[in-house]
């Protein structure tokens, strides 16, 4: 039987090698293009009819509209109505890989660190380019807010440039924990009911309830990764 670790390893299903150079399309690769063909055919399919009373497809999708409408009003104010589109597209890729990591046999990309550190690096540069952008040298009043006695100087910016520049790293990290840790969890638990056979009512009951669990956490940590890419553009946008 496979151990726990061997389902997040990473294989070709297309060869491609150009030099020292592996740009072969792997696995995960694939999930991630599921993803995107699976939330391309949701949008599309639950909004093609429009209809006054929403079916419970709509409603999902009119839902998720909301969820990430209402994230941005509250934490980002008006200026960050244009970075909609990114940040919804953002939980919706998180959350279809979440999900359909759920799925025996299938392959969770968010429980590799490369990716989620890339979608962070992504956001934390982004937010950077807005903010130096918007506000030019003023962006340095992030790790020295005005008025602060000078003194503090040497305590306050080493600390605030060390906060900075581990956001990246902490929102990818969580991500990539919990998945990981997860499906770790459901592996070894579905182990314990193949070995056990008849006897194995108790792990089955436990890995019942561990799934059920793993899709909450699934939409949680989506909800959390877009909530602090909203953070981010805030304190690009208003530096505090």
């Amino acid at each position: 039987m496979a151990g726990p670790l061997e389902q997040f390893e990473i294989k070709p299903i297309v060869p491609i090698q150009v030099g020292d150079l592996d740009l072969s399309f792997t696995n995960s690769s694939l999930f991630m293009v599921i993803a995107a063909v699976l939330i391309t055919a949701f949008l599309t399919t639950s909004m093609r009819g429009r209809a006054l009373v929403p079916t419970r497809l709509q409603s999902l999708a009119e839902l998720s509209y909301e969820v990430i409408a209402n994230m941005i009003r509250d934490n980002v104010g008006s200026d960050g109505r244009k970075y909609f589109p990114f940040v919804f597209s953002l939980f919706m890729f998180v959350l279809f890989g979440n999900l359909l990591g759920l799925i025996p046999g299938a392959f969770t990309f968010t429980s590799h660190i490369i990716v989620t550190f890339a979608l962070a690096a992504l956001i934390f540069i982004g937010t950077t380019i807005i903010g130096i952008a918007r506000h030019g040298t003023n962006f340095l009043q992030l790790f020295f807010p005005p008025g602060a006695p000078l003194w503090t100087a040497v305590i306050l910016v080493p600390v605030e440039l060390v906060s900075y520049l581990s956001r990246p790293i902490s929102l990818s990290v969580r991500l990539f924990a919990n998945m990981t840790v997860g499906h770790v969890m459901l592996k070894v638990i579905g182990g314990f009911v193949v070995v056990l056979g008849v006897f194995g009512v108790l792990p089955i009951l436990a890995l019942v309830a561990i799934t059920g669990l793993e899709v909450l956490i699934a939409v949680i940590q989506a909800y959390v990764f877009a909530i602090l890419t909203c953070v981010y553009l805030h304190d690009a946008l208003h530096l505090h």
